[in-house]
């Protein structure tokens, strides 16, 4: 039978699977090669961490250049192949849905606990031994952290707490710039908030962001409801208790599907039609207007025709093409998006206490602000003088707003600067001691990699790494947990009184996903590869060749 298949049963695997298939295996080929991968991926990242972390200059597929030290972008825009590596990817990617930040430290831990891993394959260790080694110091963290809690959120609508909560984010991701935005960022997200009486929650996606290029920092502030970056169509620019009607679709005279054949024989027939034309979108028109329409938001084209009219009854109409933001404007303004030209409904429309065209710098942009408490919406209108540092500033806002979202659910803070890897590391090793099997030397392995984020911290602020640490140790030993790198005066500091805290629960996420991928990649002893579908690569130019 084997025969008449054509399979040589002596040839193994070479036999089993198609012609041009790569197969790897044992320690040497197939964990090595995975480890490699993941550590040339935490390097890349590793010196971004913390808020003197270095940029990036990445150019994507598409050539479009992006400078940022955000962990999350820089892997998601490398495109990265090697299937190790993407474990590690779709790990950062999982912190960033759930925390919102931290994708740096899940990437740069993952990266030290392979990299240790392999020292310890290569002194006679099993691997099986490691992995119940990290699972056993992984339980231990969780034992730990609840223990090192250093401030708590009593009041999550208080402007104050909230901004005081949110500089470690926004100082991680743009340093300097932590006490001009999470004022900004605190009154946005209290806006969005239910009343008081209900329980505190936040939707991320009601926080937007309006880049405007020119200006300071300083300059930027937040708008309760909507700010599109564009101008109004007609000659109404303000419009104040205004009533809002959206439409989905464009603004002119609908189509047949089938193609037809209007005979006209005299210059009066000629007016007739063009009159009954003008007199089918004249009482459109007209019928949005007596709804008391004073604002038009359109999904599509306007026609000229149809502006004739808008501005006959005295409308603003703003043309919004993004289905995305053309929603988005219906939550900010209570209204129903139309599919058909014609006069609203009032509970189809929207009420809008101001929308109004301002000029802010040398660009329009269309305003919806709103003076009641229950804003759905809120805009936080960032300016600054290059586009890089604005799109940054975006990255550390969606950062610091899903911060919000997560202390609303656990309001406990930890110390940051490094102080609670330190301590967990410390507590890890004297765990790792009083074992007795061959995973105490995992357990100590995974203390030592806890230690990486002080050690960047201190690089990157230039100090001696080895000294800080070394000091570090000596104070955590003596008790002093909350002893941190303190990255201006070259020293170590308890910085957690001055606002350097980081979210608990952020902190246990990326600790799970780094811990999961390390463990996930370990596990892997073979790699096998198919052959690459499709056919042989098109030859180059003549041109090329000579």
């Amino acid at each position: 039978m084997a025969k008449s298949m054509g399979m040589n049963l002596a040839s193994g695997l070479q036999g089993m699977l198609k012609d041009g298939h790569n197969s790897y295996e044992g320690v040497d080929e197939a964990i090595m090669r995975n480890i490699n991968a993941a550590k040339e991926l935490a390097a890349i990242v590793r010196t971004s961490l913390g808020p003197n972390g270095m940029n990036k200059l990445v150019v994507n597929h598409l050539d479009k250049t992006i400078v940022t030290s955000d962990g999350a972008t820089i892997v998601q825009e490398l495109e990265v192949m090697h299937p190790a590596a993407k474990m590690v990817v779709l790990a950062s990617q999982m912190q960033e849905q759930e925390a919102g930040d931290g994708t740096s430290l899940v990437v740069t831990l993952t990266g030290e606990l392979l990299k240790l891993a392999a020292d310890l394959l290569r002194e006679g260790l099993h691997t099986a031994e490691i992995l119940e080694g990290y699972r056993a110091a992984y339980m231990k963290t969780q034992e730990i952290l609840p223990s090192l809690v250093c401030h708590t959120v009593a009041d999550v609508r208080d402007p104050k707490q909230l901004a005081f909560a949110i500089k470690t984010v926004i100082g991680s991701k743009q340093y300097g710039f932590e006490d001009a935005l999470s004022p900004f960022v605190a009154e946005a997200c209290l806006a969005v908030m239910p009343p008081a009486p209900a329980k505190a929650m936040l939707a991320v996606e009601n926080v937007r962001v309006c880049k405007l290029l020119g200006g300071s920092t300083a300059d930027s502030h937040v708008v309760r409801g909507m700010v599109v970056q564009r101008d109004s169509q007609g000659l109404v620019k303000r419009a104040e208790n205004a009533k809002v009607a959206v439409f989905a679709c464009g603004l002119e005279m609908s189509s047949t599907e089938t193609k037809g054949t209007v005979l006209i024989r005299t210059g009066e027939e000629l007016m007739s039609y063009n009159k009954g034309e003008e007199k089918v979108v004249e009482d459109a028109m007209k019928s949005i207007a007596d709804a008391g329409t004073k604002v038009i938001v359109a999904g599509g084209t306007v026609s000229d025709m149809c502006m004739h009219f808008i501005e006959k009854y005295e409308m603003m109409v703003i043309k919004v093409l993004s289905k995305w933001e053309l929603r988005r404007i219906c939550n900010a303004v209570h209204a129903t998006a139309l599919v058909r030209m014609g006069a609203p409904t009032p509970d189809e429309m929207g009420d809008c206490a101001l929308v109004e065209v301002r000029e802010v710098g040398l660009r329009k942009v269309t305003v919806f602000s709103q003076d009641d408490d229950d804003s759905r919406i809120a805009t936080i209108v960032l300016r600054a003088s290059t586009q890089s540092l604005l799109n940054d500033l975006e990255r550390a806002v969606d950062d610091s707003v899903a911060c919000v979202r997560g202390l609303c659910r656990d309001p406990r803070f930890v110390p940051g600067g490094g102080a609670t890897e330190m301590e967990l590391a410390h507590q890890i090793f004297k765990h790792g001691e009083s074992q007795t099997g061959l995973d105490q030397y995992a357990i100590k392995k995974f203390a030592e990699a806890l230690e990486v984020v002080p050690r960047i911290l201190s690089e990157t602020s230039g100090q001696d790494a080895e000294k800080v640490l070394a000091t570090l140790r000596t104070a955590h030993a003596n008790g002093e947990a909350k002893m941190g790198v303190d990255v201006d005066d070259d020293s170590v500091a308890d910085k957690s009184g001055e606002g350097v805290v980081d979210l608990m629960s952020t902190k246990e996420s990326a600790l799970r996903l780094a811990v999961d991928a390390a463990v996930t990649v370990l596990r892997v002893d073979q790699i096998i590869m198919s052959k690459q579908a499709g056919g042989p690569k098109p030859r180059a130019p003549k041109g090329d060749d000579e």
